[in-house]
Formats: structure tokens, sequence, C-alpha cells
């Protein structure tokens, strides 16, 4: 009966890992996504009004993406990459606020872009992500 049980707490475990991987793997896609075309966003948002639109609703999709990701109950096996980006989560929601509150008249202010720590923090997330996926055998 004991090894049933453990046979069966085993498979929830990975379940729970694979499921993590694959919530991490989303994740990614969507921080590649954003570190890939906010940058371009932010220089067009800087004398265009549709863009800096579209850039802050960009920058709160992000935001709600990496707060949502903080929430998940990693795996025993992934508690440590997980913390691991959560630590550099804060540095992007931070990065995050940064931009949203440099918009004057509707336009993005230029001097924002100097920043580049919130891109360089997306691609940071990478590779810790990338060790999550090998967890799962990916």
């Amino acid at each position: 009966m004991l090894l049933l049980l453990g046979g069966c707490s085993f498979l929830s475990d990975a379940q729970d890992t694979i499921t993590y991987v694959n919530e991490a793997t989303d994740y990614l896609a969507a921080a590649t996504d954003f570190a890939s075309d906010a940058p371009a966003l932010a220089q067009q948002a800087i004398g265009d009004i549709q863009a800096a639109e579209d850039l802050q609703a960009m920058l709160e999709n992000m935001q709600q993406t990496v707060e949502a990701f903080n929430e998940l109950q990693a795996p025993d096996i992934a508690a440590e990459l997980h913390q691991q980006i959560i630590e550099q989560n804060s540095v992007i929601v931070a990065e995050i606020e940064t931009y949203l509150n440099n918009f004057k008249d509707g336009l993005l202010d230029p001097a924002i872009l100097e920043n580049t720590e919130l891109f360089q923090s997306v691609q940071d997330i990478t590779s810790i992500i990338d060790q999550i996926q090998q967890l799962g055998g990916e």
C-alpha cells in the first residue's frame, strides 16, 4: 500500500514539474516577445501617440504576466530557480513602473531610453528558464 501511495506521489510530483515547466516556457515566450518588440516601440513612443499607447498597454500586460508567474507554486525541484526568477522579476516590475511613470503629454520621455536595464533584465530570465526546461526533460 505504501509503495502505491509513494508511486502516486511520484507521479503527482512529475506532473507538477511538467506543468511548471510548461508555465515557465510560456512565460519565457512572453518575455522574449516583450524584449524583442518593446525597445523599437519605445523609440516610436517618443513622438507617436499611438505607439505610446501601445507601449503602455504592452508594459502593463508584461507587468501582469510577471506578477502571475510569481504566484505560481514551483515544485521542490525548481524552487531555487523559481526564486531566482522572482528576484529578477522584481527588477522588471520596478523598471516597468519607471517607464509607466515617464509618459508626458501622452508621449514617452526620451530620457528613459537611456535606461536599458528593463530589457536586459527580461533577457536574463532566459538562462534561468533554460535550466527549468532541462528539469522537464525538454
